[in-house]
């Protein structure tokens, strides 16, 4: 008599330590009333949860990371700071990447009387298109070589970015009298 209150009593424990179910009247498990409430709640509130964040926009999400915050990139010629609208392209992309570990400092020569060129050092993507320039405009020239404006040429370039304004002085001024050199370098 013993050994089978024993094993009945090894048999409960079992079946609670197995499921926390309790042994219903068709010979299976059911849960607890309360845990088929947390559960249906809890399934309630993950409903929900996915249908508000379906509403929201993904940059209002909680859960989205922090972006980190976007660095510019800035130009200075002959150590004078100058605006300047980049492109939205692969090639200011990479020239960006370029400047992410130091600032990029480049010897510009005088070329053709109406513009200064120099060596990047690298390779950038390009997308060259027949493109007549302008004062202020700043271009890549295969691959490998920036081109700032003081004057005006039509050849195939892929477009880098524009001077906007020049500081109170006029491009001519800041590119016209000699080799300089330029500074691009993120904010």
């Amino acid at each position: 008599m013993k050994s089978v209150v024993f094993a009945l009593i090894i048999s409960a424990l079992m079946f609670t330590a197995c499921g926390g179910g309790s042994v219903s009247s068709a010979g299976g498990t059911s849960a607890p009333a309360e845990t088929k409430a947390q559960q249906t709640a809890a399934s309630q509130r993950a409903e929900e949860a996915s249908a508000a964040s379906a509403d929201e926009p993904a940059s209002e999400t909680a859960e989205q990371a922090p972006k980190e915050e976007e660095k510019s990139m800035k130009l200075e010629i002959a150590g004078t700071p100058v605006t300047v609208e980049w492109e939205d392209n692969e090639s200011t992309a990479a020239l960006k990447e370029l400047c992410r570990s130091a600032p990029l400092n480049i010897q510009l020569s005088m070329y053709g009387g109406f513009e200064q060129v120099g060596d990047i050092g690298s390779s950038l993507p390009r997308d060259d298109v027949q493109t007549t320039t302008a004062s202020g405009d700043i271009v890549l020239y295969s691959g490998d070589k920036i081109v700032i404006f003081y004057g005006s040429n039509s050849w195939a370039y892929t477009r880098l970015g524009h001077v906007t304004d020049s500081s109170g002085r006029t491009m001519e001024e800041l590119l016209g009298g000699g080799d300089v050199s330029i500074t691009i370098s993120l904010s």
